[in-house]
């Protein structure tokens, strides 16, 4: 099978940022062997990788352990650590590693619908623009969503599996839609196109990690994407879903949760 080096030797990704990241490490922690081109195919293949292996979780904030914003420190995070993390730390960090791929990529800052449909402050998300032939719109930190990356200038509906997503203009906004076995289209989040930075989602960041008006800093969670479903732990439960069929097994102590984030994880809190 080809190697990492193999690869690369055909990509025209900047040699300093190969340098800065050890993306065999990144490739690794994904379990991921497939191109490395920027292309759309290998974009999809990375997202998919990165979705059914590293997990949404806001264990730092109840561990109170800081989050940084700073792809080093991510890096140590979620591959070295092999830890996951939520939408600025995942989006973050894949966004770099596409950057040392030779992809272009922009942080976008999202707001989120709640069950009314009235969306959340800016910079509440963090979402990937991808630009290549066409342009699309990555995400691995919004939890249970869009498992391929959607074609970012494509109105009608992107069908994947069971569920259609699409993406509606609203002035200067885009919203990303759902809809899931034909049912009414339900606004996840809208967004601009305009780039940011790191330092952009500082505030937001923080108030995630401190407010007790946060959804984060109410309970643990911790869920990734499998091969059928979805697997999800909380304080109280672990839920498994699987071609359909959801499953919930309530959890009793400390200790058999520690073993069920390993178990289902790969997590040990240290």
């Amino acid at each position: 099978m080809p190697t990492y080096a193999d690869k690369m030797s055909a990509l025209p990704a900047d040699p300093l940022a190969k340098k800065k990241m050890d993306i065999q490490a990144y490739l690794d922690r994904m379990n991921y062997q497939g191109p490395l081109a920027p292309t759309a195919d290998t974009l999809r293949q990375l997202q998919v990788a990165h979705l059914l292996t590293v997990p949404f979780e806001n264990l730092s904030i109840h561990a109170r352990e800081p989050i940084v914003l700073e792809d080093e420190a991510l890096f140590q995070k979620i591959v070295n650590r092999r830890r996951g993390g939520f939408c600025y730390e995942l989006n973050g960090l894949f966004a770099a590693l596409l950057r040392a791929l030779g992809f272009k990529v922009a942080m976008l800052s999202a707001q989120v619908a709640n069950a009314e449909g009235e969306f959340s402050p800016d910079f509440d998300h963090m979402a990937l623009m991808i630009t290549l032939e066409e342009r699309w719109l990555g995400d691995v930190g919004f939890g249970d969503s869009f498992v391929e990356p959607l074609l970012l200038d494509e109105r009608d509906a992107q069908v994947q599996g069971d569920r259609a997503y699409r993406i509606v203009a609203d002035d200067e906004r885009l919203i990303v839609q759902r809809a899931d076995n034909s049912s009414e289209w339900k606004a996840q989040y809208c967004f601009t196109l305009r780039p940011y930075q790191y330092s952009d989602y500082a505030e937001m960041c923080e108030y995630h990690q401190t407010s007790p008006l946060s959804h984060f800093t109410k309970a643990r969670i911790c869920s990734r994407l499998t091969p059928r479903g979805r697997v999800t732990l909380t304080d109280m439960s672990l839920i498994t879903t699987e071609g359909g069929e959801r499953h919930e097994h309530n959890v009793a102590t400390q200790e058999e949760y520690e073993q069920m984030l390993s178990e289902n994880f790969g997590i040990v809190m240290k």
